[in-house]
């Protein structure tokens, strides 16, 4: 009786061991499957009466393509979350798409306030990414997140952008030639290596088209030509061409967002 009442408790021991077992150690089954490893990233766009129409939607299209882990929200002084402090503390990155000729029309849009809220946002290690407008609007000027001031491209020495109307670029990314649609935007200044500046694409003429800044200790984006656009914006026969989302894909790359 002795031995058997032994036996039973050391059964139990054991049973109640692999139980603890079980509950402690973590579950690999969903994380080799790339479920909880997996971060999703909140992304702001902008849309109202500073960007374009169709501008907004279009980046939006292109980034839910890159099939990456994105959550995606309007943001605008139309839009039930408006541009401010508040707003933006639920986001990683900010994106100000494309607009239309009037610089200081948009930057009222967006407002001192908002343009305050996005410099303390990216200052406290958040992203940026602007598109021709959005790029312009972040020159020293306006929202102020690099130090020097924006110009066209249009008629620079050797540009193929003669005019404001709408163009398909080659741009040189990486050692490869792709159109991108253009109206209007602006090249790059070169800036210090040492302050976070990179050279990222070219427009045919050897201007910077894209390139990457510093902000604090966030980073900043910014592009003349338009990555979101796709063949409804450009003529998808040229050759070379590739995907508004695989540009999109290569932009988030510069914010260490990847498959």
């Amino acid at each position: 009786m002795f031995l058997l009442k032994q036996a039973t408790k050391s059964a139990t021991i054991r049973r109640l061991t692999l139980l603890a077992l079980f509950f402690l150690t973590p579950s690999y089954g969903t994380a080799a499957a790339g479920l909880q490893d997996h971060k999703t990233y909140h992304i702001a766009l902008y849309r109202g009466q500073a960007g374009c129409s169709g501008c907004s939607e279009m980046v939006y299209k292109s980034l839910m393509k890159t099939g990456l882990p994105l959550d995606i929200t309007y943001v605008g002084e139309d839009e039930k979350l408006k541009v401010n402090e508040h707003t933006l503390r639920s986001f990683d990155i900010y994106v100000q798409p494309g607009g239309g000729q009037d610089i200081p029309g948009s930057y009222e849009a967006l407002s001192d306030e908002g343009a305050e809220a996005v410099r303390n946002f990216v200052k406290s290690g958040k992203g940026f990414i602007g598109l021709c407008m959005g790029a312009y609007l972040a020159g020293k000027d306006w929202i102020g997140l690099v130090d020097t001031s924006m110009e066209s491209e249009v008629g620079r020495p050797g540009s193929r952008a003669y005019d404001q109307g709408d163009y398909t670029l080659q741009i040189d990314w990486n050692n490869k030639r792709e159109p991108f649609y253009y109206q209007d935007g602006p090249y790059m200044n070169n800036g210090n290596p040492a302050d976070g500046f990179k050279a990222i694409a070219y427009y045919e003429n050897g201007d910077i088209a894209m390139a990457r800044y510093k902000y604090g200790k966030g980073t900043v984006l910014l592009s003349g030509p338009h990555p979101e656009a796709d063949e409804t914006w450009i003529d998808s026969t040229i050759p070379g061409n590739t995907t508004a989302e695989s540009k999109m894909a290569r932009i988030l790359s510069y914010f260490d967002i990847k498959k």
